[in-house]
């Protein structure tokens, strides 16, 4: 093969990346080998799962938990989540704990062929042994075992051939386990173990290098957790960056965003909705704490390279007083004044704020483009669902109107961001639009 095609194939592997993990699930009387696990070892792996944010890729809606099946777009096809329940046949009843812990750090499954990074192994070589040993115990014992055999990749032969992504192992997995930092504290250290295990944050939020991969994996690369366009949104910069990143947020605040997914700043969307739902809420307070501290210590990296935002209401309040002589000012008085209000400043946590958010003001306006066509997932806290998401405009707003009314609202409030163009929203639309068929809510 070609040098050309092993890194098509490897970049198709990477860029379906980012979602992918481990899941919890039901009780059950499964295990495939030894004695069943204490009920101690099997909480703690159900937890480890949850903080993996497992159930969100391999458990599909109104589906059996870890069953697999969830599509996944590549930009050479799609490809479709594996099934994790301890069935013997069809799911990893046959695993040994060594070949978990491999299919785990490695994304190398037990008859040998290698996994998509969709699998985010990169960041999961960084869990520990009592860790793995956990969720091994859980998958085996703690999850209700379903014969669903898994789906071939739509890709197409040669592009679906996986021996390319030996090579790409070889260039960039990092093995060997998170070990602490000298100097810091625990509280740190451990909140470095889940924002770089478990809770692979940089699959997402870390831009990719020329093969795919992260550019970073930790504190130590200047690149890291500074927000990446990722399948139609921008993951958000989490770095102390003071306009796009969580510069001006407090650790009270993240935590906050992190058991609800929404705060006076901002509100979760997009695949972060999942995350927030399956995995963040479920964490103890001693872990968001650490979560919290953890990334409020890394410097500031990335941003717009704008001044510091400061507020000011008064050139857009004069747009809305005349709404007719803007058309980005007509769409917002029409279809968003009545939530996010004539400051910007929302009605928070119910509804985001306009003015200062760190992704309004991203240089990156994929986020505001996708949640303005397509809306935002409901947020499921503690059993109950959100009262008031984001509505989708796809069939009420053209491109047009949607260009108008972001450029309006990037330019509002003094954001001073960049205007929006209507082939950017065409190309989104376009780009989104089997997503929302598959879902159901085209």
């Amino acid at each position: 093969m070609s040098a050309r095609l092993a890194a098509a194939a490897t970049a198709a592997a990477a860029l379906a990346a980012a979602t992918l993990a481990l899941a919890p699930g039901t009780a059950s009387a499964a295990s495939n080998a030894g004695a069943s696990a204490d009920a101690a070892t099997l909480q703690r792996g159900a937890y480890l799962a949850q903080a993996g944010d497992c159930a969100a890729c391999h458990t599909v809606p109104h589906g059996k938990p870890f069953a697999g099946g969830l599509p996944m777009n590549t930009p050479l096809g799609r490809i479709y989540t594996t099934n994790i329940t301890p069935d013997p046949d069809t799911g990893i009843g046959g695993y040994s704990e060594a070949d978990f812990a491999r299919a785990l750090r490695e994304g190398v499954a037990k008859d040998g062929h290698n996994l998509y990074p969709a699998m985010p192994y990169p960041s999961y070589a960084k869990v520990r042994d009592d860790d793995v040993a956990a969720l091994y115990a859980y998958f085996m014992h703690g999850v209700e075992p379903v014969r669903q055999a898994n789906r071939e990749s739509d890709i197409k032969w040669p592009m679906n051939m996986r021996w390319p992504l030996k090579i790409w192992n070889v260039l960039f997995l990092k093995a060997g386990v998170y070990e602490d930092k000298p100097g810091k504290d625990a509280a740190w250290n451990r909140g470095a173990y889940l924002v770089q295990g478990l809770g692979h944050c940089g699959s997402c939020h870390t831009p990719r290098g020329i093969g795919f991969n992260e550019q970073a994996s930790d504190e130590s690369g200047s690149a890291f957790l500074t927000g990446a366009l990722l399948d139609g949104w921008f993951a958000s910069n989490l770095t102390g960056e003071h306009n796009t990143g969580l510069g001006r947020w407090s650790q009270a605040d993240l935590a906050q965003f992190l058991k609800t997914g929404a705060n006076q700043h901002a509100s979760a969307f997009g695949a972060m909705t999942s995350v927030i739902n399956n995995s963040t809420q479920a964490l103890n307070d001693a872990d968001i704490g650490a979560i919290a501290a953890y990334l409020k210590s890394l410097p500031a990296a990335g941003g717009n390279g704008a001044a510091a935002y400061a507020y000011d209401p008064k050139a857009t309040k004069v747009s809305l007083a005349r709404p007719a002589n803007d058309a980005g000012a007509r769409v917002y008085t029409a279809y968003c004044l009545h939530c996010h209000g004539a400051d910007g400043r929302g009605f928070a946590p119910f509804f985001a704020p306009l003015a200062g958010n760190p992704n309004v003001l991203a240089k990156e306006p994929a986020s505001l483009i996708n949640v303005t066509l397509n809306g935002t997932g409901d947020l499921v806290i503690q059993g109950i669902p959100a009262a008031y998401p984001m509505p989708a405009y796809r069939g009420q707003l053209s491109d047009q109107q949607v260009a108008d009314v972001l450029s309006f609202v990037r330019a509002g409030w003094n954001n001073g961001a960049g205007a929006v163009g209507a082939a950017d929203v065409a190309k989104l639309r376009a780009m989104t639009e089997p997503v929302q068929q598959a879902q159901g809510t085209q």
